[in-house]
């Protein structure tokens, strides 16, 4: 039988919805004012499902989707809500959260540059997505989008091996969620963190953390006082240190080691 946590995370994959999320959702489709897309500068498109593509083909997706600035705070979809559209985030990052029968909010992951949002392809959204910090999405119609990829075998290609890639992210934060200690979790989450910022900024000891310690604390099964108390802990026996934005990773070998156990 699934857990909570094993079901929060497939319904995440697969797009599932069971229940509205109760929040002032800005529409970007309808309220902010989109650009064009300009896909010869985007910086992500190495990494997303435009990775795909030749360069003769961009102009397929440059007609069909468009640029849409999000503030932070801002909701860019709500669960529940029809998915009339996909996105690829090219700047910024966002929370992505699941709202539970019982009222209780389970995040189940952030996005960050590079991320595609919709790979299940569902009539409704399966969780909420609000952003963190000011971030750039690629809005695409979800119909035109389907119809491009049909035309587009390496591009199908391409989203199955990312979907693949969000299932075993998906199978990882169960054993995170079940097995792991308070101590373990955080590193996990900070190494992991660390590994997908540097996708597109490099390796760096700089983890930028935009999201709260609430977040992180509802994204690991922790409370907040846990992530606080953990953190602190680290910081004291110069594992890290907390700085304004994040932290910066001082002992990589123990967090690795802890990360891994």
């Amino acid at each position: 039988m699934e857990t909570v946590a094993e079901k929060v995370m497939i319904d995440t994959i697969f797009g599932r919805a069971d229940a509205n999320v109760r929040s002032i959702c800005v529409h970007p489709q309808k309220s902010a004012q989109g650009s064009g897309l300009d896909c010869a500068d985007c910086e992500v498109k190495g990494l997303s499902v435009c990775s795909s593509l030749e360069p003769e083909e961009f102009d397929a997706m440059e007609k069909m989707g468009r640029t849409i600035p999000v503030s932070a705070k801002a909701t860019l979809f709500e669960q529940g809500r029809n998915a009339d559209f996909v996105y690829n985030l090219t700047s910024g990052s966002l929370r992505l959260s699941k709202l539970l029968p019982d009222g209780r909010r389970q995040v189940v992951g952030f996005a960050m540059p590079g991320d595609f949002l919709g790979l299940g392809m569902e009539p409704a959204h399966g969780f909420t997505a609000d952003a963190l910090t000011p971030a750039k999405i690629c809005q695409f119609p979800r119909n035109g989008f389907s119809d491009l990829i049909d035309t587009k075998p390496r591009m199908l290609r391409r989203l199955l091996e990312m979907a693949g890639h969000e299932l075993t992210l998906a199978q990882d934060q169960m054993m995170v969620l079940g097995r792991r200690t308070a101590e373990e979790k955080i590193a996990a989450f900070l190494i992991g963190t660390r590994n997908r910022y540097a996708r597109v900024h490099g390796n760096s000891v700089h983890v930028p953390l935009p999201m709260t310690r609430l977040d992180i604390g509802d994204y690991l099964g922790l409370t907040v006082e846990t992530v606080s108390r953990m953190m602190t802990r680290m910081a004291r026996e110069r594992t890290i240190v907390i700085v304004p934005d994040g932290v910066r990773l001082l002992d990589v070998a123990r967090l690795e080691h802890l990360a891994e156990v």
